[in-house]
């Protein structure tokens, strides 16, 4: 007996041990990533790269200021579109989706998630450019939101079938229509998943530029308004680091940088919110 128990004991510490070598392993690359982009990065930055708009070419100085709020309004705008069209997908697969149009539906959006960006923004360039006859912030905004609506439905499937039925079935029962059930009960109790899933999506598309190249096509100067080209960190870090200039070389790593510092800066104030209970159901 004793034997055994210190062979289990043994097994036990053994799978213990490589499941935190295997978590060290995931994790190494990206804190070296992370920690190469910190130290190339933040010793670019300065108040002139946050308030400056780029220089011509071969002067030095200057900054992506335009590039940071050109990617803010893109990113906005893609929200508007992919998450309550990916919210209300999702909706309809884990309520409404047993029957032959409800697969057809969830194999489009998981043949769409794997469809490589620079399709996406060929298609945007098609349906937007094209009809604008002119590149544009908004052209951008619906590709990333096309981007960003199968991952947010499948997630959200995922999490809504996650709701016990008795949850349902409890509602039902007190005379509550289906329609304020899944509003009311169904998604509240998944709203935690469901943000994950919104911030998960915001994240990979926030440093794609592959669409961006067809859609925004970007801008040196200051713009406002959607329908015109717009400057965006991911294509004005794609110029900076194949071109010849050490200076514009610099300020693509801390724009880069930024980058990072937006996504997770997005990312935690959402975590806050939500762990505030203010998408619960609570007071």
């Amino acid at each position: 007996m004793p034997n055994q128990y210190w062979w289990r004991s043994f097994k036990d510490k053994l799978m213990v041990g490589l499941a935190g070598m295997a978590t060290l392993l995931v994790l190494l690359p990206l804190v070296a990533i992370f920690g190469y982009l910190v130290y190339r990065g933040i010793g670019a930055l300065n108040w002139n790269f946050l308030t400056k708009i780029p220089k011509p070419v071969g002067e030095s100085g200057g900054g992506m200021a335009n590039a940071i709020v050109g990617s803010g309004l893109i990113l906005l705008i893609a929200s508007l579109i992919g998450v309550p069209m990916g919210i209300g997908t999702g909706v309809y697969l884990a309520e409404f989706g047993k029957k032959r149009f409800g697969y057809l539906v969830r194999f489009t959006a998981d043949v769409l998630n794997g469809v490589p960006s620079i399709v996406i923004g060929i298609v945007a360039w098609s349906l937007v450019v094209v009809y604008q006859r002119n590149f544009s912030a908004l052209a951008g905004g619906v590709a990333l939101g096309i981007m960003m609506v199968p991952v947010i439905s499948r997630s959200t499937e995922e999490m809504l079938l996650m709701v016990p039925q008795s949850l349902r079935e409890a509602a039902w029962g007190l005379g509550v229509p289906q329609w304020r059930t899944t509003l009311s009960i169904t998604l509240r109790t998944a709203s935690s998943g469901i943000i994950t899933a919104v911030m998960l999506s915001f994240a990979r598309v926030a440093g794609e530029t592959a669409p961006l190249l067809f859609t925004t096509l970007g801008n040196q100067f200051w713009n406002f308004n959607v329908r015109r080209p717009t400057a965006a960190l991911p294509l004005q870090i794609y110029t900076y680091a194949q071109s010849p200039y050490d200076d514009w070389h610099r300020q693509a790593w801390a724009g880069a940088f930024i980058l990072i510092v937006m996504i997770v800066v997005s990312m935690s104030l959402v975590r806050m919110v939500v762990s505030r209970g203010v998408f619960k159901g609570g007071n």
